[in-house]
């Protein structure tokens, strides 16, 4: 694949205009985290305007969380205008397999077309019908569990998949990779994995789709480490002095860094 360097660069001399539709608790920091990344993001999901702000966009990501059927329309309005000018967006199925609501929309959601679909095992086993373990938006299933269901998943819906863990796995359904880029702490500050979805989003604009998507989980494992680095070296190893590092490597991470930091291999 072309190098995780190169999309960086693109990214952030692109800095797109990212249309985020995601939950209530996820706002602020996955703000802040597209702007520590070097992208434009804009929380948009009233019915009354969404679709017109869909057409400023470069890119979509659209998160179920906090579902309510106001929103699902939204989210499918925006998905719609993104697929009517052949613009990415990405989805995130959180806790897919919890209710029947989340069902019915993510099903709707994908008719429409997500250019990547991301979530974590458990979420891309239930959306790929197989029986998962998750709890809500947690994942009880191992990220091998999901391998199979994720290149079913891509090879039905044409997407990229890719599912999240301590190696993440992202295929097309006929090539795959593995990103071993991380730290144990990012699943402790609420919302970091929702953020994950708007940056590859940003990624996305411009750029192939499976290639940038390896680049954008590997940029962000990778920003992951040098902040639980930073902080161990203050003498501070939690999640509440992991956040703001977490934040302050997003924009200090070089492409350079990246080539020699980023851990892909070929699946």
């Amino acid at each position: 694949m072309e190098k995780p360097a190169d999309h960086l660069h693109q990214m952030r001399a692109t800095a797109p205009l990212v249309h985020c539709i995601t939950n209530y608790v996820a706002m602020n920091i996955m703000a802040n985290v597209l702007l520590a990344a070097g992208a434009s993001p804009a929380m948009v999901h009233a019915r009354e305007e969404v679709a017109e702000f869909a057409g400023l966009a470069q890119a979509l990501s659209v998160n179920i969380g906090t579902l309510d059927p106001a929103w699902a329309a939204a989210m499918e309005a925006a998905a719609r205008v993104m697929a009517t000018h052949q613009r990415p967006w990405v989805l995130d199925p959180v806790g897919v397999g919890a209710t029947a609501f989340r069902q019915t929309v993510c099903a709707r959601l994908l008719a429409l077309g997500p250019t990547v679909i991301r979530g974590n095992a458990s979420e891309i086993l239930a959306l790929a019908g197989i029986g998962a373990k998750g709890r809500g938006a947690d994942s009880a299933d191992p990220v091998e569990a999901a391998e199979a269901a994720a290149r079913d998943l891509a090879q039905r819906t044409g997407a990229v998949v890719a599912v999240s863990g301590p190696v993440d796995y992202v295929t097309d359904g006929a090539t795959a990779y593995r990103i071993s880029n991380g730290h144990a702490l990012m699943p402790r500050v609420t919302a970091l994995g929702c953020s994950l979805n708007g940056v590859i989003a940003a990624f996305l604009v411009g750029q192939p789709a499976l290639p940038a998507t390896v680049a954008a989980m590997a940029y962000y494992g990778l920003a992951g480490e040098i902040a639980a680095q930073s902080t161990t070296g203050q003498g501070t190893t939690g999640p509440g002095a992991f956040q703001p590092a977490f934040l302050d490597a997003l924009h200090s991470l070089s492409p350079a860094e990246l080539a020699q930091g980023a851990r892909i291999t070929r699946a």
